[in-house]
């Protein structure tokens, strides 16, 4: 009996003590930092498209004598160094596993749809064709009731990652559902198996994801398109802006002239930033940043006639500013001089239909996966010489092709050489709307909320496109940044804009 008082009075006096301490106990609760998540893990099985190492989890790389280790401090999710044109994979980590893919996307766009539309038709852009655009989407500045030729779109695609130029180009396409699926059809045919498109600008939705070894996919099937290479390696472009009245015209001179804004191509291994250079023999191709996918990038460069691709996704959000820039430039140091010796680890597969006219040309009788390997590869080579690869450094008269030799024995997609493949190139006058010589003007609702698709504060216009030697080593100037956003003493980039 005195046992059970004791505990009863010892259970009111602790009762009485958190009743008094209430208020501090609960102030401390609530000021409790919550649990940090979990860092995500790769899938224990990934797929086999391209290799079966490739399913595997974590890095995969086949180490020997005479090849370089892989750099430190790689703290993307999923990356992948390959040869452009023989298609080998020369090192991976969880290349396979399905992430957003944010603005990068917009690579399996121009795919499917440049082939469609040509570069000099000209749109006249209505309300709807804006409509159902992500809140924060990245925008160039398209304003409805404007006209654009189809190049114009694309340079606001590759340069700005504007959304508003991929919601009208959907439109010209029949619209932003007909797109996805042509988008998705498109993924298939490139065996990018990873790949569920839901928005076609990359825009953050349920199910949307892509993966590093799709994205490489992409970007390699792009870069057999001319227009595909002049606008991903495009530095800079004036895009059209509005109309403005002319004071006092003379006689038989129009009332009203359309002006421009600059637009500069936010690949920062292209046009450079104040914590990171252009990086040599650069040629584009995509980057992207969003809430879901963090910064995401794919670039193509070339060195001593080797073409490589590499894709970064995802880079601990702690590695600091342009991260996923730096990492691909040290994953693309070490292919190159990785490439001579290192034995790869799986491949990048062809096109479905290249795989069906290999299939065809061997016979059923015949057939066999060697056989069908070697005659893929002579339709992926011969069909793969068309046009000129702008490279970064290279104008038009010094670019030469590569001659179009079938190396029966590998997958092999020859892209044109380039010589002297430092900076970024210029490129040919760009087809557009005829006008007169434009006053200088601002992107009319260009939106300032993603991190890597942006550009640098304090840029002025020029009258034409430039080259990457022009820009390289310095920061733009010209313009105040405007008075909501104070400037600073190393020119930082914008805030982040989310699409």
């Amino acid at each position: 009996m005195a046992k059970t008082v004791s505990s009863a009075l010892k259970a009111s006096a602790a009762s009485l003590t958190a009743l008094l301490l209430g208020g501090s106990v609960l102030a401390g609760t609530a000021q409790a930092a919550p649990a940090e998540a979990k860092t995500p893990r790769p899938p224990s099985v990934m797929s086999k498209v391209g290799g079966d190492r490739l399913s595997l989890p974590g890095t995969q790389v086949n180490t020997g004598t005479g090849v370089p280790a892989l750099p430190k401090g790689i703290t993307a999710r999923s990356w992948i160094v390959t040869d452009a044109e023989t298609g080998d994979v020369l090192a991976e980590s969880n290349a396979h596993w399905k992430l957003a893919p944010a603005s990068t996307l917009k690579m399996l766009l121009a795919d499917m749809l440049i082939p469609k539309l040509p570069a000099s038709t000209v749109h006249k852009v209505v309300a709807s064709d804006l409509k159902g655009m992500g809140e924060g989407s990245s925008l160039v500045g398209i304003k409805e009731n404007l006209t654009y030729t189809v190049k114009d779109l694309w340079l606001g695609v590759f340069l700005r990652s504007g959304n508003d130029a991929v919601h009208v180009l959907s439109a010209m396409n029949g619209g932003v559902p007909a797109t996805v699926a042509d988008m998705n059809a498109e993924a298939h045919e490139l065996q990018a198996d990873d790949t569920h498109v839901v928005s076609p600008d990359g825009y953050d939705m349920p199910g949307q994801a892509s993966s590093a070894y799709d994205l490489t996919l992409f970007a390699r099937a792009g870069l057999q398109l001319p227009e595909f290479r002049e606008y991903c390696s495009t530095l800079t472009a004036q895009f059209p802006g509005d109309y403005k009245k002319v004071k006092n015209p003379k006689k038989g001179q129009p009332a009203t002239t359309r002006e421009s804004f600059q637009i500069q191509n936010t690949d920062r291994l292209l046009s450079g930033d104040y914590d990171v250079k252009p990086y040599p023999g650069i040629a584009g191709v995509k980057n992207g940043d969003t809430t879901n996918a963090g910064a995401t990038y794919t670039g193509v460069a070339e060195r001593d006639g080797r073409k490589l691709l590499v894709t970064v996704m995802h880079p601990d959000p702690k590695s600091g500013h342009n991260a996923v820039y730096r990492e691909a430039a040290s994953l693309l140091d070490w292919g190159f001089k990785a490439a001579p010796t290192v034995k790869p680890v799986g491949t990048l597969v062809p096109p479905l239909s290249q795989v069906a006219a290999a299939k065809a040309s061997t016979g059923p009788a015949t057939a066999s996966p060697g056989r069908t390997r070697v005659a893929a590869a002579a339709a992926t080579s011969s069909s793969s010489s068309r046009g000129l690869w702008t490279a970064a450094g290279i104008t038009a008269a010094t670019l030469v092709l590569l001659a179009a030799v079938i190396i029966v024995v590998r997958r092999r997609r020859p892209l044109p050489s380039a010589v002297a493949a430092s900076g970024a190139s210029r490129n040919p006058e760009q087809s557009r709307v005829p006008r007169p010589t434009p006053d200088r003007g601002t992107p009319p609702g260009a939106s300032e909320q993603e991190t890597s698709d942006r550009e640098p504060a304090g840029q002025e216009p020029a009258a034409q496109e430039t080259s990457g030697q022009e820009i390289a080593g310095r920061r733009p100037s010209g313009q105040e940044p405007p008075a909501d956003r104070p400037a600073s003493r190393r020119r930082r980039p914008r805030p982040p804009r989310r699409h």
